[in-house]
């Protein structure tokens, strides 16, 4: 067991015939009394120090610990967004994909409509233009009929008209 100041200052020495000045050697006891317990004290404290900084070493250690967890955690989670985001990606463009098809397809479709509609104008355009045809060479034939000349040649007695009486009203 380490010797204290306490023991220090509580030894007594045996007293000889031709012994040491008492007021020397307490003297000397007093003064290595008081550096023993500066020197224990100095330890304590490195022991204090040493303590807590094996406490912060360890806060430390452990902070890195989950730093380093939280790392590969956050990578984990990145790696599982871009793989998500890459399937939505996929995703989008196969619908994308299924939606242009089906603008393609029905502007197909619609102009295949508007190409058959056109060729039944084209006919129905054709019809029109052969009956109005025939019905302006029907009324041409009619003007050039010899009826208008037989017509013009017609003359009313207008003499006879005048003395009819009719009444007035």
């Amino acid at each position: 067991m380490p010797i204290s100041p306490i023991d220090i200052h509580n030894k007594e020495f045996n007293r000889g015939f031709r012994g040491y000045n008492e007021d020397e050697v307490n003297e000397f006891l007093q003064q290595l009394m008081e550096d023993y317990k500066n020197v224990l004290d100095e330890k304590m404290n490195l022991e204090n120090r040493i303590t807590s900084m094996h406490e912060q070493l360890g806060h430390y250690n452990s902070l890195e610990d989950t730093l380093q967890k939280s790392i590969v955690v956050a990578q984990e989670a990145a790696e599982e967004v871009r793989r998500n985001s890459q399937k939505e990606a996929k995703l989008i463009v196969k619908e994308a994909e299924k939606n242009a098809d089906r603008i393609v397809n029905e502007a197909l479709s619609k102009a295949r409509r508007i190409a058959m509609e056109i060729e039944e104008l084209k006919k129905q355009s054709k019809v029109f233009r052969n009956r109005f045809k025939m019905i302006v060479e029907a009324q041409l034939d009619l003007i050039e009929n010899d009826d208008w000349d037989h017509l013009m040649e017609y003359e009313a007695d207008t003499a006879e008209l005048e003395h009819l009486n009719l009444p007035q009203g």
